[in-house]
């Protein structure tokens, strides 16, 4: 099959998009192929996915395939990982403030979950229960991101509740960065809570976003002065500080 819109390396290339799954039988049999196997051994060595399509790369490396040879190395090497941006020693974000207890069905109604597959349009109804300091949860992210910096989701109990995955993607999807090639979900965001429910906790952390336990007392961020809260997360001394500017 050949196409005038998209070369076969281009094809390969995309191919390597793919987290796993369809994309890794043809990216192993294109190892073999001599001007497209050094792509699609790029593309291997940073898919997880392969289950027991293992087997089939190292055949090919023990029969000599220098690029079957490559993939294996760097899974070994972990450069899946090692490859990737290192994380900030110190983030400057601005805090978006929910009191009380967040429970999912607050961040993913389920009177909305028709609309979970969508998540820009699911998001939509994120804290759409007006409560103290909340009345249009998107209009006032939006403008503290007119601030400057990254927002960050702060509550005191955050995630209690069984609709984690989708009420995770409502939140990332307003304070989280978009994912190459993955069109309508977004990854990142820090989310802070004086309790943050574990399972919620780790659901945060596979989306790729950073969920941090501290105090989050009002004496410490006065959300109602309506000032400009900094929060300050110093990784290198595993600390929280809050910086609070008029």
């Amino acid at each position: 099959m050949t196409t005038p819109l998209i070369s076969p390396l281009q094809a390969t290339e995309l191919l390597g998009t793919m987290l796993g799954g369809y994309n890794v039988a043809p990216l192993i049999a294109l190892l073999d192929k001599p001007e497209l196997a050094a792509t699609a051994a790029k593309a291997l060595s940073h898919i997880l996915l392969i289950f027991d399509a293992f087997h089939d790369v190292e055949d090919k490396a023990k029969a000599g395939n220098t690029f079957a040879q490559q993939v294996l190395h760097s899974w070994a090497n972990a450069e899946w990982f090692t490859s990737k941006p290192e994380l900030a020693e110190k983030m400057t974000v601005t805090v978006f403030k929910v009191t009380g207890e967040t429970n999912t069905d607050d961040l993913s109604p389920a009177p909305d979950a028709w609309s979970r597959p969508d998540i820009p349009l699911h998001a939509k109804a994120m804290l759409k229960i007006p409560r103290e300091g909340i009345t249009n949860a998107e209009q006032q992210i939006n403008e503290l991101k007119a601030k400057g910096f990254p927002v960050a989701y702060v509550g005191d109990v955050v995630g209690t509740g069984s609709s984690r995955k989708s009420a995770t993607n409502s939140v990332l999807w307003y304070i989280g960065d978009d994912i190459d090639y993955i069109p309508n979900k977004r990854t990142g965001g820090v989310c802070i809570g004086g309790k943050i429910a574990p399972i919620f906790f780790n659901t945060m952390e596979d989306s790729g976003a950073l969920p941090i336990e501290c105090d989050i007392a009002e004496k410490v961020i006065p959300w109602h002065k309506k000032w400009l809260e900094k929060l300050v997360v110093s990784l290198a001394f595993a600390r929280v500080v809050i910086v609070n500017r008029k």
